[in-house]
């Protein structure tokens, strides 16, 4: 008797209790069988036939619907194209093995929120990274450190609102970071201040943030070829004349930063309309901020003195022009000096170095010419100090002086202190209270009516006696009397010797 035939599927079918349980199971196994040949199934194998497309040594799965990344990557691949898929999580064994040949991977366009703080432990020599376009958040301390050789990093267009201050350590090489259209509300000095810089960054867009407040007074003082390009407009910046000043100079020094995106720079004036304008309108229509001029150095006889090219881009040949339009050489007998970094060195300075120095940084790819204007004072530094000392000197001399007349004048004692009314009659005027009163001491009434006739002006020569001494008697010489003649009236004591001691017009 033949048996019959196995089948394991129509055994499964039978088993089950009903015809309704039979169909739902049926549709699941159906299901499941589907969902392991799909392209984005759960720890799948790259297929370079179906999944995804290998050129030599690229490999692009764009637009695959894929959840995870494909395993199996060659160990040759060079550039990895995963954008435009569903990677919401980039884990620590995305990659098993050492990719030693991978310079590009692209992961744009993937709703990816998680990043794995060893996510690139084994694509070290990565040189281009794009995550743009995704669901990031925050950036973790020490997240890109192991990509020692990345030169360009692509986070624009994410949900960063928090970037550790250690993000970025150690990405040495990195030279272009795009950080745009986020939620940044702090800019990232760390990463172009001196001495926490990426040295050789040349590119950072903060643009399309959150930021409100720039550290305008460090950004002033960075060399021209970073502030080149260093983008930060459509963000809600606080107007101030500061921010304006910052800008003007970038404009005027044709820097790229400033030129490229100059109706795109606005500012929130200060004052509860929140009126939003333009950050070149400041200096008329709104706050009058002053309009911006770049300002002469300046130098002392005999110091020595640095000129700075500040080119808006590195790696030029630079060379120097004095204000006579003569090359500085190397060996010739000049004081000024071209240093290996491009300055120009001048020492001593002199007198006939004032005027306008120019520097030509030329490369390849550029031309650029750079003036500097000088100024120098006709005497030394130290000159300078020495007369402030002297007139200092002479002010303290001056001061003192004025004391030493007042304590003389108020605090010299009395030279009768101890016989003040010694030798003198009860009738007879003092000298001294004559010298201080023009009032005479005698009340005599026919005096007080003859006050108010005329005034007069009396000699102090007829007052004199012998030896030219003054007669305290008032007893004039007999030939003196007769010679006024008659009309002629006697003058008192009081009235002889107060207008001896006192231009005060006396009055007779």
């Amino acid at each position: 008797m033949s048996q019959p035939p196995n089948r394991t599927g129509d055994s499964l079918l039978e088993a089950l209790p009903c015809p309704r349980n039979r169909m739902r199971w049926a549709l699941f196994l159906s299901l499941s069988t589907a969902l392991l040949w799909l392209p984005g199934a759960a720890g799948s194998t790259l297929n370079c036939h179906k999944t995804c497309i290998c050129a030599s040594n690229i490999v692009s799965c764009s637009k695959m619907n894929l959840t995870t990344v494909p395993t199996g990557l060659p160990l040759y691949t060079a550039v990895l194209d995963l954008s435009y898929n569903d990677i919401q999580r980039l884990r620590a064994e995305w990659t098993p093995v050492n990719l030693l040949k991978l310079h590009n991977l692209l992961l744009s366009h993937n709703g990816l929120h998680f990043l794995s703080s060893e996510a690139f432990i084994y694509v070290k020599p990565l040189r281009y990274l794009d995550l743009s376009s995704n669901k990031l958040r925050q950036l973790d301390e020490f997240i890109f450190e192991p990509l020692v050789k990345l030169e360009v990093l692509l986070l624009y267009n994410n949900h960063i609102s928090q970037i550790d201050r250690s993000a970025f350590v150690g990405v040495i090489n990195l030279q272009k970071l795009y950080l745009s259209q986020n939620q940044i509300s702090r800019f990232p000095l760390e990463l172009v201040k001196d001495k926490s810089r990426l040295e050789k960054l040349s590119l950072l867009d903060v643009s399309s943030n959150k930021i409100k407040i720039l550290p305008t007074d460090e950004l002033q003082v960075l060399p021209a070829w970073i502030k080149n390009g260093l983008y930060f407009h459509n963000n809600p910046l606080l107007c101030d004349c500061q921010l304006y000043s910052l800008l003007a100079h970038w404009h005027i020094r044709k820097l790229n930063s400033a030129l490229d995106f100059k109706d795109d720079y606005k500012c929130i004036l200060p004052g509860p309309p929140k009126t939003t304008v333009g950050v070149f309108d400041l200096s008329s229509d709104y706050m009058n901020c002053s309009t911006f001029k770049e300002a002469d150095e300046e130098a002392f006889l005999e110091q020595t003195l640095i000129l700075g090219c500040d080119t808006k881009h590195r790696d030029v040949t630079k060379t120097w022009v004095m204000p006579s339009n003569v090359a500085v050489t190397p060996g010739s007998n000049q004081t000024a000096k071209v240093l290996p970094d491009g300055s120009l060195r001048i020492s001593p300075v002199r007198p006939e170095d004032s005027g306008t120095y120019t520097c030509f940084a030329v490369s390849e790819a550029i031309n650029e010419t750079i003036y500097v204007v000088l100024k120098v004072h006709n005497f030394t530094m130290n000159g300078g100090g020495e007369t402030l000392n002297t007139a200092y000197t002479t002010l303290v001399g001056c001061l003192a002086s004025v004391v030493l007349v007042l304590i003389y004048l108020y605090l010299t004692p009395c030279r009768c202190f101890c016989c003040p009314n010694k030798g003198k009659n009860r009738g007879e005027d003092s000298i001294h209270s004559s010298m201080l009163s023009v009032t005479p001491s005698h009340e005599d009434p026919a005096l007080k009516a003859e006050l108010n006739r005329h005034v007069a002006f009396i000699d102090s020569k007829d007052l004199q006696g012998q030896n030219g001494k003054l007669n305290p008697n008032g007893d004039e010489d007999d030939e003196e009397a007769g010679s006024l003649g008659k009309g002629k009236r006697k003058k008192s004591v009081a009235e002889s010797i107060s207008s001896v001691f006192s231009d005060t017009p006396m009055v007779v």
